[in-house]
């Protein structure tokens, strides 16, 4: 089944198109789909599982292209944040997922939610097992107290909108474990 994994993933990431290496495709999904506390380098290096170095040249090389850009974090003046450009997102329409995203969407209802489960727990167990921060979206985070058009996360201390509950964070705490 691992295999099978690897397999679906590598094959999911090759469309015989050489606009973008794996690990910047990855990198300019992760900056698309981060929250505002989690778009920095040392956030995607942990997400890529991978040294900051290399993620660090990865988004230098996605900033040259001009799909990335740096700002200045005024909450941390010693990091940066990074922020997908207009040519980033455009590039994002021709995202090589896009085939899995419709393959697996077009699985049963039921298979999708089995599959779903099992990923995540699958990847809660074994970032627990390496003893690396595990990823997901604000709206399944322990840290939020979700409203109606806003949440409050406790860990940064701030409200969060409706689009920032589908962010990915590097703070999140799954808040039901998927059994």
């Amino acid at each position: 089944m691992a295999d099978l994994i690897v397999h679906l993933a590598r094959l999911a990431q090759n469309t015989g198109r050489t606009e973008l290496t794996a690990a910047q495709w990855t990198a300019l999904r992760f900056f698309a789909r981060a929250n505002r506390f989690s778009r920095t380098p040392s956030a995607f290096s942990e997400f890529h599982a991978t040294t900051r170095g290399t993620a660090s040249q990865t988004v230098k090389s996605l900033v040259a292209l001009g799909l990335l850009q740096r700002q200045l974090n005024s909450n941390d003046a010693r990091s940066t944040l990074i922020e997908v450009t207009q040519a980033g997102h455009n590039m994002l329409r021709d995202d090589p997922l896009g085939d899995l995203r419709r393959v697996l969407a077009a699985l049963p209802e039921e298979m999708q939610r089995t599959l779903s489960q099992a990923l995540q727990r699958a990847t809660g167990d074994l970032a627990t097992l390496r003893q690396v921060p595990t990823f997901g979206t604000c709206v399944d985070c322990s840290h939020c107290k979700e409203g109606t058009d806003t949440a409050y996360c406790h860990c940064t201390d701030s409200m969060l909108g409706r689009a920032e509950m589908a962010s990915f964070c590097i703070d999140f705490q799954p808040a039901v474990r998927p059994d």
